[in-house]
């Protein structure tokens, strides 16, 4: 599985608004690029794509920035990524005149590329912020 630069700061970014959602405060794109070695001017670009799926909302002024527009347990790996590289999970061949050999793969290929795209829906922001959380609160004492 190949993710584009561009696939994985989208992750990121999503990541970084879902650890602080319903906080009143919108995150500034400079935290988000700061603290992910994000290049700002890519950020915003990523962002408006964000934006125009119905993701992301923003807030104008000194105090602006970005916020989830949906709760992180409704949001997907795959659907920033559909956002970003498109929704198709269609497997193509690169070969001409296809054989009976090369169909075979394209079938398997294509049931593998299934599977991923059900993994990747399966993982919600949620359950990735619940994997940030610091180890302390699952420590127990005696």
């Amino acid at each position: 599985m190949n993710i584009s630069a561009k696939t994985e700061y989208a992750c990121l970014a999503v990541l970084e608004l879902a650890i602080h959602f319903g906080s009143p405060e919108p995150v500034r794109l400079k935290v988000i690029a700061d603290k992910h070695g994000i290049p700002a001017r890519f950020l915003v670009q990523i962002l408006l794509q964000l934006k125009g799926a119905g993701m992301v909302g923003s807030t104008r002024g000194a105090a602006g920035g970005y916020q989830l527009v949906r709760p992180p347990a409704e949001i997907t790996l795959a659907d920033v990524m559909a956002v970003i590289d498109g929704s198709s999970s269609t497997v193509a061949s690169a070969i001409g005149q296809p054989t009976q050999a090369s169909e075979a793969l394209l079938h398997e290929w294509q049931k593998v590329a299934d599977v991923q795209q059900d993994m990747l829906r399966g993982v919600n922001y949620a359950d990735l912020v619940e994997q940030l959380r610091p180890e302390a609160e699952s420590m127990y004492y005696i």
